[in-house]
């Protein structure tokens, strides 16, 4: 008899498609002490008690800095072509200037060889939100003077590396740095300025321009971004409702893919920047991108807030829809609709993309036969694939796709509360377990390049 419940076939994605996953050093590299490395703005924050869900840090984390030749075999095992990692900018300059430290960049050294021998090809993030401490300590992203010792950070690497690293990445989510770590203070280094966080939006962008150009002058052959995106879905028809929320998608989205592509912020929010814009900055921003990244995870419905709120927006429950065990609300078809946005929205400035993030957390782990049963990963992975695969067929040039996360790790201000891993982790043993999720996804993977032949 023929199966009732046939398998779908795989999602019809374009010959040379990239699938990877991604990570970031805070989250899985441990070593925190190790090698020369200097403290980070993580280790400050995730020190102050309350600020970290369930107390811990990325002291330990997944300990990759000394199991990466393990996670290597992993990827190999999964069949990825591609691995995003990021590098921890303590581990080359513990205080974030001045000679690199030997060791840190030996570590690299031997993270990138290892991922070439296993035929996966490295995306480099040089900044995924571990700021040094030092620099921090004179102002972090509000002061200007960071920018210079980013570019000189990113000479430094790209020096290094640039021969056998396929993609470059400044800057991950400037628009999460700015507004969790500056504006509400729910991230490192939980500064609360609201408004008054601007400045470190422009010098995020800035540092990303400079970073390109020290990169491309190292040798450096594919420079992108990876910018968190999410579509914007008013609360209601009323004027206020709509109002607010074209100012969150103006902050959201618009403050940083306008100056990335176009050499200017949004008509609404220019005023907002006189006095931090300088003369030539946003030539310096606009360099030309090899790829545009996107960070997805699901779309914002925004409504105006009460009178006397601190914002003039409001989030408000996306309801009817599924969530993941973080209660984010699952919406594949979000992705579809952002994709063909961005291509009508900015049509020839922009370059092909790449889907640098997407993922869930869904907490189960081991069963007694020691098998992760996540189904719903399973799911979630599929209809986004199929929404890519839709947005490519109406034609949006997306050339890959890295899931969120290659590993259960460190989830920032949640600790180890949510797992977003293909393997699952046993944080105290160290214990790598792949998930059913992890099978499926290298299923799919072979059948992908076996149809393409």
């Amino acid at each position: 008899m023929p199966d009732p419940h046939p398998a779908a076939p795989p999602p019809q994605l374009p010959p040379g498609f990239r699938f990877g996953t991604s990570t970031a050093s805070y989250q899985i590299e441990g070593a925190a002490t190790e090698d020369g490395r200097g403290p980070s703005v993580w280790d400050t924050f995730s020190d102050v008690e309350g600020h970290i869900v369930d107390g811990s840090s990325g002291a330990v984390a997944c300990d990759h800095y000394h199991r990466y030749a393990e996670d290597a075999a992993l990827m190999k095992q999964l069949g990825v072509g591609g691995y995003r990692f990021s590098i921890a900018w303590p581990r080359i300059q513990p205080t974030g200037s001045g000679k690199p430290n030997e060791k840190g960049l030996d570590f690299y050294d031997r993270l990138v060889d290892e991922l070439l021998a296993n035929d996966v090809q490295p995306m480099a993030t040089l900044y995924h939100w571990d700021l040094p401490q030092a620099l921090e300590d004179d102002g972090g992203w509000l002061n200007r003077a960071t920018i210079d010792r980013f570019a000189d950070y990113a000479a430094i690497m790209g020096e290094r590396l640039g021969d056998r690293v396929e993609h470059w990445i400044p800057v991950n989510e400037p628009n999460v740095v700015m507004m969790l770590g500056y504006a509400t203070g729910t991230h490192a280094p939980g500064r609360t300025l609201m408004f008054d966080s601007l400045p470190v939006a422009h010098h995020l962008l800035l540092g990303h321009g400079r970073a390109a150009i020290a990169l491309r002058a190292a040798g450096a052959t594919s420079v992108g971004c990876a910018n968190n995106h999410a579509p914007m879905w008013p609360a209601s028809d009323d004027e206020a409702d709509v109002g607010a929320t074209k100012l969150f998608d103006a902050l959201w989205n618009g403050m940083f893919v306008e100056p990335m592509l176009l050499g200017r912020y949004p008509a609404d929010l220019a005023p907002l920047f006189e006095g931090i814009v300088q003369d030539g900055d946003l030539a310096t921003i606009r360099q030309p991108l090899d790829f545009y990244g996107v960070n997805y995870y699901n779309p914002f419905k925004i409504g105006a807030a009460a009178e006397d709120a601190e914002m003039p927006f409001a989030f408000r429950e996306l309801l009817g829809y599924p969530t993941t065990d973080f209660g984010w609300p699952v919406v594949p078809d979000a992705l579809r609709e952002w994709l063909i946005l961005l291509r009508a929205r900015y049509r020839a400035a922009l370059p092909p993309i790449y889907i640098t993030e997407s993922g869930c957390a869904y907490n189960m782990g081991p069963d007694e036969n020691g098998v992760v049963d996540d189904q719903p990963r399973i799911d979630y992975l599929d209809a986004h694939l199929r929404a890519i695969a839709t947005a490519v067929q109406r034609g949006v040039d997306v050339r890959g796709y890295y899931t969120w996360s290659l590993m259960d790790n460190f989830e920032w201000a949640e600790g180890f509360t949510q797992r977003f891993g293909l393997v699952h982790v046993d944080y105290e043993t160290q214990v790598r377990t792949p998930k059913r999720s992890f099978q499926w996804y290298a299923d799919m993977i072979a059948a992908q390049t076996k149809s393409l032949g």
